[in-house]
Parts: C-alpha cells; structure tokens; sequence
C-alpha cells in the first residue's frame, strides 16, 4: 500500500489541530469556571480591577443623605435622567485652590465626555450656601482672575453644577476621605450610591478611562 505523501500528513495534521482549538478552549473554560465557582480561584484579585479610581466597599447612600437646597429647604435624592454624577465637596467658608481645581478638572472631564455628556451630571455638595463663601484663590485654573466670591464663581464658570447642603454630622459617614484629604472627589452611580474616590494623582486621562468604562457597560 502506498504512504501518504509527507505533506498530506501535514494537511491532516493541521486540520486536527484547528478542529481541535474549540474543544481544548471549551475544556479550559469549563475547567477555570469550575474552581471560580468553588471559590479556589479569584479572578478579580488575580486579574485586578480595571478601574483607576478607588472603589469603596461597600458604597455609601447619598440618597439618604438627607441633602437640602442651598436655602435650606430638603431637597430629595433626584435623577430622573439615570446619570453618573461627578460629585465635588467642600467645607469651610473659602473655597480655596483645592475646590476650585476640582470644579475646574470635573467640568472639564465632563466637556471631554463628548456625545456621553448627557449620560453625566456635576454636582457640588458644601455644609453651607454658596453665598455664605468666600474665595481665597486670586486666579482660576484656566489662568482667569477669580470672582470676589463663590456664588459668582458658580454663576460664571458652573452654571450647570447641581448645588446641595450636607449637615456637618453626617460628613463623616459619607466623605470621610474628605476630612484628611481636600483633593477628594466622587463619582456617583445613577441609583445614588457613593462608589468611587478620585483626587489629584490621578489623571485626567485615567478617569475619562473609568467612565467611558462604566457608560458603555452599564444599562443607564
């Protein structure tokens, strides 16, 4: 009986080894889902997150934080729209460089969203009226004199930020990273949860990153 000629063998081979690149894919699934769902492999921990902010855990209720207009009046958690928030806090009766960089760096992380800015709102959340505050910078991020005081910094550079009162007693519970640290900021998922940290290491290309991420793998 006449041999196959060597090449094909090769051709055999070659389609074996195709046919078979499924099934040895199946298997390896099959055999990684197995021990993740027994709990002997964490992916998560193996992998790590892909996310460049920090995510708390578990994340805080803003909705029953119990907000109010900056007159006082109670104001209830709202976002018919389903939006992300970018949440900026402040305390104290002067906004300084740290709050107004974090004004200036969320608006501008906002404009940059392009055709996914109605999918995000700003917000700013402060223990007192806007006009109850000062300014203690003399010039703005972008190289602008600063206003004489906040309410006017909010008029001509954030008209678009929702603005909301927070009771001091509830500070600690909800922004504690915000009473050893002045550049932290949030971001707040469209059901009203606190769930990530940001502040000024990092970047404004890490966190354009993190929400690019979540808009296009969440269902708001």
């Amino acid at each position: 009986m006449q041999e196959p000629a060597p090449g094909v063998n090769n051709s055999r081979l070659v389609i074996l080894l195709i046919a078979g690149i499924p099934v040895i894919m199946v298997l390896a699934a099959t055999w990684l889902w197995w021990f993740v769902i027994r709990g002997d492999l964490d992916l998560v921990e193996i992998l790590g997150t892909a996310n460049r902010g920090d995510l708390l855990d578990p994340p805080r209720p803003l909705a029953e934080a119990g907000l109010l207009s900056p007159t006082g009046a109670a104001l209830p958690w709202s976002n018919v729209d389903h939006q992300w928030t970018l949440l900026v806090t402040h305390q104290g009766d002067r906004c300084g460089a740290p709050c107004e960089q974090k004004l200036y760096l969320t608006r501008q992380i906002h404009l940059a969203l392009g055709k996914e800015f109605p999918r995000v709102r700003r917000m700013l959340i402060s223990d007192r009226a806007p006009s109850d505050t000062g300014m203690s910078v003399a010039e703005l991020s972008d190289g602008k004199p600063a206003p004489a005081d906040f309410s006017a910094l909010l008029a001509s550079e954030h008209g678009s930020v929702a603005v909301a009162r927070m009771d001091v007693a509830a500070w600690p519970a909800l922004f504690p990273e915000t009473l050893t640290s002045e550049d932290v900021w949030y971001l707040v998922d469209p059901a009203g949860w606190v769930m990530m940290t940001y502040d000024s290491a990092d970047s404004y290309k890490d966190v354009i990153s993190d929400l690019k991420f979540l808009l296009k793998n969440s269902g708001d």
